[in-house]
């Protein structure tokens, strides 16, 4: 992803906070240290729009709404650190699918492989034919 403004891309996400579930004793009763982190794939201004098209077909099943990006994270004790954790899953998530995708280029294997490929084929089939009925005595 192409670098951005951090004031304008942290406008652009919404968090809400809840309690966290799992162990953790009274911690966990009393305390909102889960944060969902939100982000609007068609309302970005940071985004191009080839940008939103590409994460949009490639995001599909993680989509709420089919524009919303939503990330929960409940690693940390910390409200502050899951926000952060938060922040740098949404920044790869975002750089790791917005890039076009290579188009393969297509090959063949060289002269080499092939014979090697052969040369094992041949031997694996000399061992199945040693072991046949009609070749014992």
């Amino acid at each position: 992803m192409r670098s951005f403004d951090e004031k304008v891309f942290l406008a652009e996400v919404s968090f809400k906070t809840s309690r966290s579930s799992g162990k953790g004793g009274q911690h966990v009763n009393k305390t909102e240290s889960r944060v969902s982190l939100f982000f609007d794939i068609e309302e970005s201004d940071l985004l191009t729009g080839e940008e939103k098209s590409i994460l949009k077909e490639r995001l599909m099943s993680r989509l709420t709404d089919g524009k919303i990006i939503q990330i929960d994270v409940e690693d940390s004790r910390s409200q502050q650190r899951n926000k952060e954790i938060a922040l740098k899953r949404l920044i790869k998530l975002l750089g790791d699918n917005s890039k076009p995708k290579k188009k393969r280029k297509i090959s063949k294997p060289s002269k080499a492989a092939i014979k090697k490929r052969l040369k094992a084929k041949k031997v694996q089939s000399e061992k199945k034919q040693f072991r046949r009925k009609d070749n014992l005595l």
